[in-house]
């Protein structure tokens, strides 16, 4: 059953921790997963946090560490000391160790490397922080079971049995050859089925997906995505077989992509959480919002510099914050199709002419409806043609316009290797709010033939 943390269970906890009740606190630890663990940690004041995390049994920590909240861990991390955090490390995979090791200080990173006792795990830790961040090589863990080619069925068991206390799931056994290059994969089913006398050259499988060291993640995602794969070999540039990546590490990595470009499309400029100080909150949203306020001072002149057509048909004034609007609601729709596209793999290969045609019958066709409703509306209610005919003309124009950029600013960002979430919301609003009191005031001279 799915653990729900309630206000109720909190209050009690926290009573139990007043009153030192270790007992009752012991039990409940036991009962939960380290992610459930760590949600309640969250919650809890780090006085409280820290009080739990010191009555839990040494081999459940890392779990429990790993889950935290960045800022929570952060602080837990900062009250331990070097030889603590090894320990905690010694617990975990080589790629979650790896992630510990990068949040701490510079200048404590290389003490508690020294102080691990495995020195294997140490050195594979190393070896992981000296990769780029986003490459398969800062995202991969090494622990993994490989076998030789030439080796027999019953002596790769055995391999097997002594390399498998390090690593907690086996997804696959991976074959190399005499230079620790890559050749194939072994399922277990044919190492189970197959004579113990068998070579593992006449029996392994051939035919494997892996990705390099220096490989971008997004395109890990991609692949593991398309061929429906739960673990993924990495090789260095001679093919040589030095990690494995799982497919919890690239939901993680699908998830972080997915909350960046939620919020760049938001107009947030940085990384930040809801539990971020008030600073840095502002920090991250205060530069698009200044960007929206100069769209806004700008629309602002191109309505002053109408104001004599304005009074002499105010009733024109009504509808701007119709044209805005709409515009920036097509806008913003036309970009997160193609951002979602581009972020899929689906739209990578397409020309641009072609889906800027797509986009603008799309546009046209919703122009025609909303501005035939709106045509109609004023006919009924203001019975004047002219501002029915304005209003219609300048609607359907900045739909179809609102369609072509919401369509040309992500597609062109990401020709220069520009993240297309950039191009929607406040950009492609504020843009169109821009365009489209432009367009309507335009239409609307043309139209009532005013000076």
């Amino acid at each position: 059953m799915q653990f729900e943390l309630t206000t109720d269970y909190l209050d009690t906890l926290r009573s139990a921790i007043e009153d030192r009740n270790d007992v009752y606190l012991n039990e409940q630890l036991n009962e939960h997963y380290a992610a459930d663990i760590a949600e309640i940690f969250d919650k809890l004041s780090f006085e409280e946090a820290k009080y739990l995390y010191d009555l839990m049994p040494e081999e459940s920590t890392a779990d429990v560490l790993l889950e935290l909240d960045e800022d929570m861990r952060e602080q837990l991390l900062a009250s331990l000391s070097t030889k603590e955090i090894a320990e905690q490390l010694d617990n975990m995979d080589s790629d979650d160790a790896a992630d510990v090791i990068n949040e701490l200080p510079e200048e404590i990173q290389d003490e508690v490397l020294s102080q691990l006792e495995d020195i294997e795990q140490a050195s594979d830790i190393a070896d992981l922080l000296n990769y780029e961040e986003g490459t398969a090589g800062s995202l991969m863990a090494k622990e993994l079971v490989s076998v030789y080619a030439h080796e027999t069925v019953s002596a790769c068991i055995e391999e097997i049995r002594q390399q498998t206390d390090n690593v907690d799931v086996m997804y696959a056994v991976y074959v190399v050859d005499e230079k620790e290059r890559l050749i194939g994969m072994l399922s277990l089913k044919k190492l189970v089925i197959s004579p113990p006398s068998a070579l593992i050259q006449d029996i392994f499988d051939s035919e494997i997906i892996s990705v390099k060291t220096h490989t971008d993640t997004g395109e890990i995602s991609d692949i593991m995505r398309k061929y429906d794969l739960v673990v993924l070999p990495v090789v260095d540039t001679f093919g040589r077989l030095v990690g494995r990546i799982t497919i919890d590490d690239v939901v993680d990595v699908i998830r972080e992509e997915a909350e960046k470009d939620i919020q760049r499309m938001s107009g947030i400029s940085d990384d930040v959480d809801s539990s971020d100080k008030i600073w840095r909150l502002s920090r991250a949203r205060i530069p698009w919002l200044l960007v929206g306020m100069c769209g806004g001072i700008i629309g602002s002149r191109i309505i002053s510099s109408y104001e004599g057509q304005i009074q002499i048909h105010p009733e024109m004034a009504f509808f701007i914050p119709l044209i805005g609007a709409m515009g920036g609601n097509v806008g913003v729709q036309s970009s997160a199709i193609i951002v979602q596209g581009l972020a899929n793999n689906t739209l990578k290969d397409e020309k641009l002419v072609p889906k800027l045609m797509k986009e603008l019958g799309v546009g046209l066709i919703n122009g025609l409806i909303c501005s035939s409703l709106i045509f109609g509306y004023n006919i009924l209610i203001s019975d004047s043609f002219q501002l029915a005919s304005v209003v219609s003309i300048a609607l359907i124009t900045v739909i179809l316009f609102a369609s072509f950029l919401g369509t040309f600013v992500p597609l062109t960002l990401y020709r220069f290797k520009i993240n297309p979430a950039l191009a929607t919301g406040p950009f492609v609003t504020t843009l169109n709010d821009i365009l489209g009191i432009t367009i309507y005031f335009l239409v609307g001279r043309m139209l009532y033939n005013a000076v």
